[in-house]
Formats: C-alpha cells, sequence, structure tokens
C-alpha cells in the first residue's frame, strides 16, 4: 500500500527497518493523528478519545472529555458489529475486495436473467420463482404506465382547455373590432349620403335660380323685337307716304 504526500514522491506504507527513522515518524504522525483528533473534536463538536501504544509499550491518548465516559459511551455503543465490519475491511482488504466482485458478479447474472437470458443451471423452483419476480415487475410497470399515461391525459386536457379559452378570447376580441369597423363604415356611409343631399339641395337650387333669368332673356327678347318691329312699321308708312306724294306731282 502506498500513500501520497503534499511535495513528496510515494511512500510505500511497511513497517520502518530502521529504529531512529521508525521512532522520529511515529513522534511526527502520533503528534499529527492528535492534532486532527483535537481538530475534529472542535470543528464538528465530536466525542473523541484516541488511545495509542509505541512500540515500546508508552502509552498516548487524547479525549475531548472524559476518556472513562467515552470508553462507557463505546462499550454501551449498540453499532459495534458495523464498527467490527469496518475494522474486518481495513484490516483484510483484498477479501473484501473479493467479496465485492463476487456480489457485482452475482448481480450481473440476476439483470441477465430478469431479462430472459443465462437461464442454463436453474432449477424449477429458481424458473418459478424468478417468473413470479418477473411478473410482479410487469405489473408494476404497467401500473406505472397507466399512472403516467393518466398524468399526461390530465395534463393535455388542461392544455386544451387553457387554448380555448384563449381562443374564445381571441373571437371576441376579433367580434368587437368587426363590429367597431362595421360601425366606422356605417357612419362614413351616413356621412357621404348626408354631403350627396346637400350636394343635391345646392344643384337643384342653382338649377333654380338659372331657370328665373331665362324667364327674364326670354321677356327681355321679346320687348326689344317688338320695339324693332314698330319702328320698321313706321319707316314703311314713311317710305309709302313719299312715294304717293312723288306719283302726285
Amino acid at each position: 500500500m502506498k500513500e501520497k504526500t503534499m511535495g513528496r514522491g510515494k511512500i510505500e506504507i511497511k513497517k520502518i527497518e530502521n529504529v531512529n527513522s521508525r521512532q522520529v515518524t511515529f513522534s511526527k504522525r502520533r503528534a499529527g493523528l492528535l492534532k486532527k483528533a483535537r481538530e475534529l473534536s472542535v470543528l464538528c463538536d465530536a466525542d473523541i478519545g484516541v488511545i495509542i501504544f509505541s512500540s515500546t509499550g508508552k502509552l498516548y491518548e487524547f479525549s475531548s472529555s472524559s476518556m472513562e465516559q467515552i470508553l462507557t459511551r463505546y462499550k454501551r455503543a449498540p453499532n459495534k458489529l458495523e464498527l467490527a465490519t469496518i475494522e474486518h475491511i481495513v484490516e483484510n482488504p483484498q477479501s473484501e475486495l473479493n467479496a465485492m466482485k463476487e456480489e457485482v458478479a452475482k448481480l450481473r447474472a440476476l439483470c441477465m436473467r430478469m431479462q430472459g437470458k443465462g437461464l442454463d443451471g436453474l432449477n424449477f423452483k429458481e424458473l418459478q420463482n424468478l417468473e413470479h419476480q418477473l411478473s410482479e415487475g410487469i405489473l408494476s410497470v404497467k401500473d406505472k404506465k397507466e399512472h403516467v399515461l393518466l398524468e399526461q391525459l390530465e395534463r393535455s386536457r388542461r392544455q386544451e382547455q387553457k387554448v380555448n379559452l384563449e381562443n374564445e378570447a381571441l373571437r371576441k376580441q376579433v367580434e368587437e373590432l368587426r363590429l367597431t369597423v362595421r360601425s366606422a363604415c356605417d357612419e362614413s356611409q351616413s356621412v357621404k349620403r348626408k354631403r350627396l343631399a346637400m350636394l343635391d339641395e345646392i344643384s337643384d337650387d342653382m338649377n333654380d335660380k338659372g331657370g328665373d333669368d331665362s324667364d327674364i332673356s326670354l321677356r327681355l327678347g321679346l320687348s326689344t323685337a317688338a320695339c324693332c318691329n314698330g319702328k320698321e312699321h313706321k319707316v314703311e308708312s314713311a317710305s309709302d307716304d313719299s312715294d304717293s306724294q312723288m306719283a302726285s306731282r
């Protein structure tokens, strides 16, 4: 087992044969361990107890509170089995790794059986149990599928209602605009009719005035013609008288 440290190369974790080097390393790492324990107790408000025996049998310890209370709590702790399992893993990493590999292989085989593969070697009872598990799984999948479909239908129904409301609002707006445009057109037509009526009245008035002028002109024309005819008649009478006088002479 190897450990990587800051600013240094990889150090192989094994017993240090040199006694002096071993003592120096023990002192440094013991101090670091106790410092980390103290920091952990302060930062996380944890109740920590550390007991260390050197190779010479010397005792070193640290406790965030009373060591006796910590040991009493440790003896009464209900999770000793879990602690023992953790210690076993640390002490026997290779055996634990092999056990984990076996567990992974079992899970893979189970997954393949759930897919209908790797059924060789199973007896009737195991096949029957597998069929029961698959049937329960299929029923669960069907129930989940129906639930999802119902949720989707409900969402679709809500969206449809929302769209219908929006369409109804737009239809009302279009109808209002149509009525507004129709009213504006009616008003425009009414204004046009009024203008045409006014123009017709003005035209009639002008026609009436034009007729009166024609009558006056006709009357004036007849009087002038009568005067001219009277003058011509007088000239003709004077010429007849002069002719008759000359004949008598």
